[in-house]
Order: C-alpha cells, then sequence, then structure tokens
C-alpha cells in the first residue's frame, strides 16, 4: 500500500466561487498542475476529493460535475501530470430531494471517499494527507489516521485567521497554497515512507 496525498477542490486546486454551476465557473490556480505533477514523481497516488452539494440543493446537475472533472482532467493530463482518483459527494442531509438528500458517509468531514479511494487503490490512510482550506477537509484524514494541511487560498486565510483558536486540534501544516503543501509535505518525508 502506498500513500496518498488527497486534494479538496475547489478553494485548493481551483478558484473558490461558491457553486460552481457553469463550466465557465471552474478556473484552477495556476500552481495546481504542478502540484499534482510533484505528487506523481515522487511516487505518491494524487487524489481529488470533494463535496458537491449544489447537486442536492437543485444548483445544477449530477452531469455537471462531470463536465467539470472532465475539464479539470484534461488540464492535468496536458500539463503532463495525472489524478489517480477523483471521487465526489453529490450529497446533502437535509437539502434536496432523495437520493441526494440523505445522511450519507461520504460527506467531508465523514471519510467515506478515502475509504473508497483506500480501497480501490490500495492506498495506506496513516501515511497519506489531506491538503484543503477549511478545517472540515482536515478532519477527514484525522479520521482515519492521517495527516492534514491547511492552505491559506480559497477559504483558508479566513478559516486560520478567524477560527483556528476555536478548533480542538490545528492544522499539521499550514501552507501558501497546495503546491506549497505537497513541497513541504514531501520535504518532510523519510525514504521509502
Amino acid at each position: 500500500m502506498r500513500p496518498a496525498i488527497f486534494f479538496d477542490r475547489d478553494g485548493t486546486l481551483s478558484h473558490e466561487v461558491g457553486y460552481v454551476n457553469h463550466r465557465s465557473r471552474f478556473q484552477l490556480y495556476p500552481f495546481a498542475v504542478d502540484a499534482i505533477r510533484t505528487v506523481n514523481r515522487a511516487g505518491l497516488a494524487a487524489v481529488v476529493i470533494t463535496n458537491q452539494a449544489g447537486v442536492a440543493r437543485g444548483y445544477f446537475p449530477e452531469s455537471l460535475v462531470a463536465e467539470v472533472h472532465a475539464d479539470l482532467l484534461d488540464a492535468v493530463t496536458a500539463g503532463d501530470a495525472h489524478l489517480d482518483g477523483l471521487y465526489y459527494c453529490p450529497h446533502h442531509p437535509t437539502a434536496g430531494k432523495p437520493p441526494y438528500r440523505q445522511d450519507c458517509d461520504c460527506r467531508k468531514p465523514r471519510p467515506g471517499m478515502l475509504q473508497r479511494a483506500a480501497r480501490e487503490l490500495d492506498l495506506d490512510l496513516a501515511r497519506s494527507w489531506m491538503v484543503g482550506d477549511r478545517h472540515g477537509d482536515l478532519q477527514v484524514i484525522w479520521g482515519v489516521g492521517g495527516s492534514g494541511a491547511m492552505v491559506l487560498t480559497g477559504y483558508g486565510r479566513g478559516e486560520w485567521e478567524l477560527h483556528a483558536p476555536q478548533w480542538s486540534r490545528p492544522p499539521d501544516l499550514v501552507a501558501e497554497n497546495a503546491l506549497d503543501a505537497v513541497e513541504r509535505i514531501l520535504m518532510g518525508r523519510s525514504p521509502g515512507a
């Protein structure tokens, strides 16, 4: 089993715009593909996990998530990188109609997406990291024994400056952006780890 670096999507790899309810609203940060390529070259799995409750709320169809993810994969491939997995949760516990309105195990900070990725990709979650712009992104990896890096893009700076004093656990790492986080995570790894 190998470790992974999991990435949140919006606010971490792409600009945070609220709900991405049209393909034109999805814009990768300029460092996003470099961050993924750096993970690839280090031999770790690069995986995206993202909540997409706009589906449950009726803001956009699930087909739009697939279109946006196709655009993401095209950009990553064009940058000579690859994602080992891409998982999303379209659910919300109280909004929308079934099957999207449900109290699922995949909505972050619950671990369902991580556990599915671990099964499908043979990953060691305890040696993995989650990179995200919200405290809930980090809680998901802590729940399975991994480590969490907070980035200051998206909601990150506001969460860090305004809410960190109330958190029961601080991030294992605070970084300017996803590439900075990946480089610092990899610097701290021991050979063969």
